[in-house]
């Protein structure tokens, strides 16, 4: 069952600051792209997370904004040529809901320290942040934004899911 999340409207430069992220752009980067000052450019960016459900990660708002069509959807690509192990798949929708790596380890029941709790199968912290490395490697990510982008254009990341953690 398809769930439809009302469309969400940024105002111009809104939108322009965060479809900037979309390439693993750094907020100065697009500030300076779209000559406006870094701390302007900033501003714009907060009113776009509070208009999309109030989220606070940059790979957050790239997720709600593809969602809500606040943002330009990128192009897609074939799924079939990228071989990414379920590991790494099951991070992209935690990494799309702005989870930090403790966040991450809580939801998929494994130990926020450095050593597993469960002594078989639990990965730890470091198994999480290599994984990710590897994710954002797999896919030609710069950063968790552009992760966000390229895990969309793969159709890792759909509608579906970002839908289903806004409810």
């Amino acid at each position: 069952m398809t769930t439809t999340i009302v469309r969400v409207i940024l105002a111009p430069r809104e939108r322009q600051v965060v479809e900037g992220l979309a390439d693993g752009s750094t907020l100065s980067t697009v500030a300076r792209n779209l000559k406006i000052r870094q701390g302007t450019a900033s501003g714009y960016l907060k009113f776009a997370k509070r208009k999309l459900h109030g989220v606070s990660e940059n790979a957050a708002a790239l997720a709600v904004g593809y969602t809500t069509g606040a943002i330009t959807r990128p192009d897609l690509l074939a799924p079939e040529t990228l071989d990414l192990p379920r590991e790494q798949r099951d991070l992209v929708p935690l990494i799309a809901r702005g989870m930090t790596i403790a966040q991450m380890a809580t939801e998929l029941k494994q130990s926020p320290g450095t050593h597993p709790v469960k002594p078989a199968g639990a990965a730890s912290v470091t198994m999480l942040r290599r994984n990710i490395g590897e994710l954002t490697a797999n896919l030609q990510a710069r950063n968790r934004a552009h992760l966000i982008t390229r895990a969309w254009q793969y159709q890792i990341l759909t509608a579906d899911q970002v839908t289903a953690w806004l409810r």
